[in-house]
């Protein structure tokens, strides 16, 4: 069994088929007990040899409701020491590309060690695939008011990338050519440590999937936020007082906390979280993420940072068809959320009318919501990198599987397979159906590779002129500004 010193002590790893791996393996102590809501503390040195066979604790969080349970699936090894992160290496002696990936799930779901993110393949590729865990929820994003407690789910992260600086070349791995990748959560996370002045370094390249730069909470809102959990469990907002609470109490409240939002989501109660629903995200403290990051990119944050994002053509179905709750959507509720997202109604419904014409207003809402949420931020990230030193690149997928009779669309979630190259995984089944195209996954596979290793994902970069969109499907190939009447929609007011 293959063995790696590193400085807190030795690891036991695992090889299967040309491919070692290391998981579990601590890159921060356990934030609980007196660590509890502290940024995340050195890991203790341990003696003798740790066993990195097996996927380590994952952080505390409650499962996803049916039926998004089965179609994303989780790692069910919840536990207290839970900042650990896994490793797939080809090569222990080579100096190569990094890949190092943060996983979705509205900050306050999923783990490293979701069958999806299996990074063996990568490894076969040529990279050193890195997948890491860290806080969610309240535990990882309530904000209080003080810096004590700030971000600390993005300053796991922080902690998990100096580690990689720090330790990767002992697995074969070039700490000068680290691309961090991500989903959802994961991809907004990203998008703010591309505005973290301590993420400088860190990284040389960047992948944002399904998730962009708008999705951090202005401190004000946070704090609010914050004061309304407390409330709910009946103590001072502070924590110390937090720090004696159970997670099983903290995920109680959290979900009467989505609940009340989600029931009467009044802008003048939640402020900005009335229209994205999620409580828990990056807060603008002015101390780790001192300014919002869009802003702070379009002035040159990260600028020689590498970018490429995108976003699935039918994100937000994910949320409504299997549910069934697409089939209840009507005129009215679809005018609503129109307005809710700042668009005038009768306008905005024509253009996407014009794109659907047999949409039914679900089917309209599922297409607004999912340029709300994913589409236009990935295109105002591209846009605000234009000029950079940093290349920028922009992509859709749009494959749509047969499940739920093909009315799934390209959705959320469903590019990562097809990414990791793990289209075999039999939990993945219920999301892609029979025989999802290998071709596909040849190709975006290679994609995030190439762009790992050189920059250059294989399709031009992004500019204000042409839009260069590479459209991932059957037949793959770049189009100029896609969808730009649904664009120009947007354009002042998202």
């Amino acid at each position: 069994m293959p063995t790696i010193a590193t400085p807190h002590g030795t690891l036991s790893g695992s090889e299967t088929d040309g491919v070692t791996a290391f998981k579990g393996v601590p890159y921060a102590a356990a934030p609980f007990g007196p660590n509890r809501f502290l940024p995340p503390q050195p890991v203790e040195p341990w003696q003798g040899i740790h066993d990195a066979h097996h996927f380590g604790h994952t952080a505390p969080r409650v499962a996803y409701p049916a039926p998004l349970d089965v179609l994303v699936p989780e790692a069910e090894r919840t536990g207290e020491d839970c900042l650990n992160l896994n490793i797939w290496t080809p090569d222990l002696a080579a100096r190569l590309p990094v890949m190092v990936w943060l996983h979705g799930g509205s900050f306050t779901n999923g783990s490293g060690a979701a069958p999806a993110y299996d990074g063996a393949r990568f490894a076969r590729d040529g990279v050193v695939c890195v997948t890491i865990n860290y806080r969610l929820g309240a535990d990882g994003f309530l904000y209080l008011g003080d810096g004590d407690t700030a971000n600390l789910g993005l300053r796991d992260q922080l902690a998990a990338l100096r580690w990689v600086r720090e330790n990767i070349s002992l697995f074969g791995g070039d700490p000068r050519k680290v691309t961090v990748f991500g989903e959802s959560a994961g991809a907004m996370s990203i998008g703010a440590l591309l505005a973290v002045p301590a993420a400088d370094g860190l990284f040389q390249r960047a992948v944002l999937q399904s998730g962009a730069a708008h999705h951090a909470l202005p401190a004000a809102t946070a704090r609010r936020i914050g004061q309304h959990f407390t409330d709910m469990l009946g103590i001072p907002p502070t924590r110390h007082s937090l720090s004696g609470v159970s997670f099983d109490r903290l995920a109680e409240a959290a979900e009467k906390l989505r609940t009340a939002i989600a029931a009467d989501p009044d802008p003048r109660r939640w402020n900005e979280v009335a229209h994205n629903l999620m409580p828990f995200e990056p807060v603008v403290d002015g101390d780790l993420l001192p300014r919002d990051p869009l802003p702070s990119i379009a002035d040159g944050s990260a600028a020689t940072v590498d970018v490429l994002v995108g976003s699935n053509t039918d994100e937000f179905r994910l949320f409504l068809e299997p549910t069934g709750v697409i089939g209840f959507i009507d005129s009215a509720v679809l005018e609503g959320a129109v307005a809710g997202y700042g668009l005038d109604p009768e306008e905005a419904v024509a253009v996407y009318r014009a794109k659907h014409p047999d949409g039914t207003p679900g089917d309209l809402l599922a297409a607004l919501a999912t340029d709300w949420y994913y589409r236009i931020p990935a295109i105002r990230l591209a846009e605000a990198r234009v000029g950079r030193p940093g290349r920028t690149y922009l992509y859709e997928f749009a494959w749509r599987p047969s499940t739920f009779e093909g009315r799934l669309g390209a959705c959320h979630t469903l590019e990562i397979p097809f990414v990791f190259d793990n289209l075999q995984v039999p939990a993945l089944s219920p999301l892609l159906g029979p025989e999802p195209p290998q071709q596909l996954a040849d190709e975006m596979h290679a994609a995030w590779i190439a762009f790992a290793t050189h920059g250059d994902p294989g399709w031009a970069p992004y500019d204000i002129m042409n839009r260069t969109t590479m459209r991932f499907d059957t037949e793959s190939r770049p189009l100029d500004d896609p969808d730009a009447e649904q664009r120009s929609l947007w354009d002042g007011r998202r």
